[in-house]
Order: C-alpha cells, then structure tokens, then sequence
C-alpha cells in the first residue's frame, strides 16, 4: 500500500527523495480524504497541519499546499490563530445532497451498463458473495475488520458507477458531496451489524440487474438503495424484509 511505503521511510524527508511533489500532494489529500470519510475527523473538530502530518504520515510540505484544495471543496475551513477546522453542516443540507447523488448515479446507469465488463460486473458480485458468506458465519456478531470492508466496498461500488461517466467535473462533484454527506451524518448511515446484511443485498440486486444489462432494473433497484439511506440519514427506519 501506498501509505505504508511512506511511512516505512521514517525519519527521511519524501520531498528531498520523491522524484515530483505531485505524488506527496496526493497522498496527503487522499489521506486527509480517508480520515473524513471514516469519521477520524468530526464536524467542528479543530486541527492543526501538524497534527495532520501525524495522522496521515504525510510531510508538512504536502500536507500545506493541500490545504487550500480542501478550503475550497468546503471540507476544511482555517480559523486564524487556531488551525484548521472541519465544518459543521446541517443536516438539512443531507436532503440536498442525496438529491444530488441520486441524480448522479442515476445518470451513470447507462453508461455502467454500456461500458463496464462482464468479468469487471462478476469481481464485484464475487467480492459481496464472499462478504455476504463471511457476514453470515459470524451469526449476527460480525468483526469491525470485516464492517469496515463491508464499508469499502459499498462506497467503491458507487463511485467505481460514476466514475464510468466522461466527466470529470460530475466525477469530482459526486466525490465532494460524498464525503460531506458522511460527515453530517457518520453515525447514522455507516454500516454495522445490524444493517450490513441489509447493504449487502441492497447491493446484489443492484448488480443482478447490471450483469442483465437491465438499465431501468438497475435504476430501481439504486433508487431503493439510496432511497433507504437517505431515510436512515434524516433519522428514519427502514424495513429490512421491505
């Protein structure tokens, strides 16, 4: 992994070594990205540069010059004297943003359904068949190692949908509106053990229908998927046998 190469360098310098800075800038951000994205940085929470240098294991250098990036995706705001801190956003912003991610993703169908592989389609049914065969044998008390994966692939799944889409404008957008949608509400939409089971065949049916190259069929089926989560989101239930 990426991270590990870094930090098995330990006291040396990356940006004396690295042959261009844009790699570092990269890593720093992706990692910056990650600890969103997971909820190792909370809304409100205030942080220095330095004391993101320590959890990312990016150099200072990197870790500066990505600020000004995260400033104006509104994922971090600098507060003079104090550092950096991740913003507060209101839940009334979720409804907005799932608006958008439904749009999206919805408009990508056709294009997963054009341009994506069978043997690509059949990884991603393998891995949830493994995860579901796992999920199951641990009866109903699963490891955190094995939500967090679960997490993962859920989250790779939709962004792997959009990325099919020529546009890096909407790609960056989806990613952005993601990850702020995380951030107002980490503790309600994260996969656990109780709702994993849930996700995971949410999601095969929503690949079912793609290795059909049904684009209507995996429209509903993505609708259902989001349509839950939003309602999870906004501090609703949903019925798992729905």
């Amino acid at each position: 992994m990426a991270q590990n190469e870094l930090l098995a360098d330990g006291e040396v310098r990356r940006e004396d070594h690295e042959p261009g800075r844009g790699g570092l800038r990269k890593f720093a951000y992706e990692q910056i990205e990650d600890l969103l994205n997971s909820g190792a940085l909370r809304p409100g929470q205030l942080i220095t540069q330095r004391e993101l240098v320590e959890m990312t294991g990016a150099t200072l250098g990197s870790v500066r010059e990505t600020v000004p990036r995260l400033e104006a995706e509104g994922l971090l705001v600098t507060v003079p004297q104090r550092g950096l801190m991740v913003p507060s956003l209101d839940v009334s912003f979720v409804r907005d943003a799932y608006e958008v991610r439904r749009m999206i993703e919805r408009e990508a169908v056709p294009h997963v359904v054009e341009r994506m592989d069978d043997s690509t389609v059949r990884g991603f049914i393998e891995r949830l068949e493994a995860l579901q065969a796992e999920l199951e044998s641990h009866d109903g008390n699963p490891p955190q190692e094995l939500i967090d994966r679960i997490q993962r692939e859920d989250w790779q799944t939709h962004s792997t949908f959009v990325r099919t889409m020529p546009n890096a404008l909407v790609n960056n957008i989806y990613r952005v509106t993601a990850i702020k949608i995380r951030m107002a509400v980490q503790s309600r939409i994260r996969v656990t053990g109780r709702n994993a089971a849930r996700v995971l065949s949410e999601h095969a049916v929503i690949l079912q229908k793609l290795a059909a190259r049904d684009v209507e069929g995996t429209r509903r089926a993505l609708d259902r998927h989001i349509g839950n989560s939003l309602e999870i989101a906004l501090g609703g239930t949903v019925d798992p046998n729905d």
